[in-house]
């Protein structure tokens, strides 16, 4: 029923029923819980030199999993272009064993079991160099999507609302495959604050030797339709974490994807 949600029709029919990732989305949740995301600003389509060099090889070339015809991939593309099925929800989903700043048993401790697994070995990489992160929000079930989307749209407005939030279909958290970090006190948590953080720059530096990657990094927006997420990584597999933390690109820019710009 999300499918034209990107049509004015649509989206005016569906004030009601969306969900992204956003700076209060915890708030949503349970109210002992720290708010979640900071605003997701969308650019306008660009393609700078640096941008078109990296993508100029044709050994660099690869198709991209788009996640209507691929959901369950570990490599899926999900944006604002490529939309889940509707009402999709991973079969594998489990706990990871790391901390997260708050205590309840919940959804959004969840992820595919893959990446859970990564996860708890990156965690536990990070601690043994001094660094405490934790968990903010990991998986949010397509029905939490709408919710917490819902919640901006009567805040703010529609218009307003796409441009830090995620239309329900389009969030990477509804993959599994996504989680929100932060530091173990719970200060900055899915907030610009995290960037400046000591956790940050380590998890920038490592998250691809365990497959993870900055899923929005810095000065990308104009590509992945949002602005700099320190706190937001995505687990594709080593092979392509190391390869776009080398190259230093987006994973729209690994599958050669046109960018996204609304």
């Amino acid at each position: 029923m999300f499918r034209n949600v990107l049509t004015a029709t649509a989206l005016s029919s569906v004030i009601l029923f969306s969900a992204g990732c956003s700076a209060n989305d915890e708030n949503q949740d349970a109210k002992d819980t720290p708010k979640e995301h900071q605003s997701h600003n969308s650019g306008k389509t660009a393609s700078n030199d640096s941008t078109k060099q990296n993508n100029s090889s044709s050994d660099d070339q690869h198709k991209a999993v788009t996640a209507s015809a691929h959901p369950n991939s570990i490599e899926v593309l999900v944006n604002k272009s490529n939309l889940l099925p509707d009402n999709y929800e991973p079969a594998d989903l489990v706990y990871p064993n790391v901390p997260f700043i708050f205590k309840e048993k919940i959804e959004k401790r969840m992820m595919r079991k893959e990446a859970a697994q990564a996860l708890e070995k990156m965690f536990q990489a990070a601690k043994a160099d001094g660094m405490e992160l934790a968990g903010v929000s990991a998986y949010r079930s397509h029905t939490r999507q709408v919710a917490v989307f819902n919640s901006y749209v009567k805040k703010d407005g529609l218009e307003k609302a796409k441009t830090y939030s995620a239309i329900p279909g389009t969030s990477e958290h509804e993959t599994g495959l996504a989680i929100d970090v932060g530091t173990l006190d719970g200060k900055c948590a899915a907030q610009d604050c995290f960037g400046q953080t000591p956790e940050s720059s380590w998890l920038a530096k490592h998250a691809g030797d365990y497959g993870f990657i900055i899923r929005y990094p810095q000065g990308k927006q104009n590509i992945t339709g949002y602005k700099y997420e320190a706190w937001h990584i995505r687990y594709v597999g080593v092979k392509i974490s190391k390869e776009i933390a080398a190259r230093g690109i987006t994973l729209e820019e690994y599958y050669n994807s046109v960018p996204v710009s609304k």
